[in-house]
């Protein structure tokens, strides 16, 4: 009966999801589908950002952590609020008074040169490929738990219900649906901490804190001093303009939206963080502590909840992992559209919206065969980060900033930060005892620092 109460519950918000996708309209143009022509009012930006953040990474995840580890993670996830009011004063202004600009990359390209720009593509679509891996593992996560589907099959579904509206709205559609889970999952999920303190959690304020306190300890106590500081390295730098949140910046009505919009997500997130770290600790008196980080969330909300209430919070998770998703389907597919095709051959406006559509589905099917390979929510999104910010980040900062950035900067900048991230992520992970954002991105600088000494700026840009 609970099967049936779930399932029938995620089909009625399949429907009403389609129906809002369907009102958002069809982009016709390319310039719709990448930017929604640049006419996204503060309610929307504020609200596609926070949608993102507030994904499967940003609460099953942090309430894995707060069950483990307690108010640990909420310290990590403040430098995550921190990078996003950063951004709005100082980055995403000068982004958005770049003129003719429908990602990142084009920017690095304005500033550098085509083949920067090609290769921010490059590594751009590489990584929302990467980020909508480990969205839809969480998703499939959440399947799995109602209906106890094949992996396979929970993946799939999750990928062709996002790809499918995503392909044919673009970015407005995108946008509006980010909304419309934004307002569903940030309310449902505070009303099931208050309903958890106030019917399932004895002992009041001094039993919160104790429980708190043990897990603060035992986290602190099991986590290396230099393993923190590459956490709070990756919340800080890891999601910066990471593509959906740049095409955000691009798409906003003005330079003052734009700022607007990161400067109230990145307040709100602490917020968020504080919940979701509150719900972790009040669900150490209810699951069973051997319980996996990804599935405390659902085993503490079924635990609890009535049916119908557990259905909807079901609703809510899957809403906002495509949340998460058609973001970063939609930004990779204008990625590789813009800043890779377009820059090795001329290509009609009418084309270049066709290639975007492809690519949304081809970027869906291969990040739905990664799926398979993600090992949890949040080591997979601090996997994206540890490449993103050394890859991406001291190009686009310095390149927005310097008067004459020079091209030999940028492609060394990029491409020595890539390569060293993935040898100590991936290839040999236990060679040293940091995390390795920390080396990549000092490096990556180092990189920086040396084209820019030897090469010359670009007379053509």
């Amino acid at each position: 009966m609970d099967t049936v109460l779930s399932g029938a519950a995620i089909a009625v918000y399949v429907i009403l999801l389609v129906f809002v996708a369907l009102r958002a309209r069809a982009a016709r143009e390319f310039e719709d589908f990448s930017v929604a022509k640049r006419e996204l009012p503060l309610a929307l930006i504020f609200g596609s950002i926070a949608a993102d953040y507030i994904g499967p990474g940003f609460s099953i995840g942090f309430v894995g952590r707060g069950f483990k580890s307690g108010f640990l993670f909420l310290a990590v996830g403040l430098a995550y609020a921190v990078q996003n009011i950063f951004v709005g004063l100082l980055v995403a202004p000068r982004l958005r008074q770049l003129k003719g600009c429908y990602t990142l990359g084009d920017a690095i390209g304005q500033k550098y040169d085509r083949k920067c720009q090609i290769l921010a593509g490059v590594i751009s679509v590489a990584l929302c490929a990467s980020f909508s891996a480990v969205m839809i593992s969480a998703g499939s996560v959440v399947l799995d738990d109602i209906f106890g589907l094949p992996r396979w099959l929970s993946v799939s579904v999750i990928a062709v219900v996002t790809a499918s509206y995503t392909t044919f709205g673009g970015l407005r559609a995108s946008v509006i649906t980010d909304a419309f889970h934004f307002v569903l999952f940030a309310l449902l999920l505070p009303v099931t901490l208050l309903y958890a303190l106030l019917s399932h959690f004895e002992g009041g304020a001094a039993a919160f804190l104790q429980q708190a306190f043990a897990a603060t300890a035992e986290g602190f106590s099991s986590t290396p001093t230099i393993q923190i500081v590459g956490f709070v390295a990756a919340f800080l730098l890891g999601e910066t303009l990471i593509p959906p949140y740049a095409n955000l910046a691009l798409a906003s009505k003005t330079t003052k939206v734009s700022r607007n919009g990161f400067i109230l997500a990145g307040i709100f997130s602490t917020l968020w963080f504080t919940v979701m770290i509150a719900i972790g600790i009040v669900a150490r008196t209810v699951v069973a502590s051997d319980t996996k980080q990804d599935y405390v969330l659902l085993n503490f909300v079924g635990s609890i909840m009535p049916h119908v209430g557990y259905a909807l919070l079901l609703v809510a998770l899957v809403s906002i992992v495509l949340s998460s998703l058609d973001s970063l389907l939609n930004a990779g597919a204008v990625v590789f559209t813009q800043d890779i095709i377009r820059s090795l051959c001329k290509l009609p406006d009418a084309l270049a919206l066709k290639a975007g559509r492809y690519s949304t589905i081809i970027i869906a099917a291969v990040a739905a065969a990664a799926a398979a390979f993600v090992p949890s929510v949040i080591e997979g999104l601090l996997a994206c980060y540890s490449i993103w910010a050394p890859a991406i980040l001291p190009a686009l900062i310095f390149g927005l900033w310097l008067k004459a950035p020079r091209p030999l900067a940028g492609i060394l900048s990029m491409g020595v930060g890539t390569c060293v991230a993935v040898i100590f992520q991936f290839v040999f992970p236990s060679v040293i005892q940091v995390p390795a954002i920390i080396p990549a991105l000092g490096t990556a600088l180092l990189a920086y620092l040396f084209g820019h000494c030897l090469g010359k700026t670009n007379s053509g840009r």
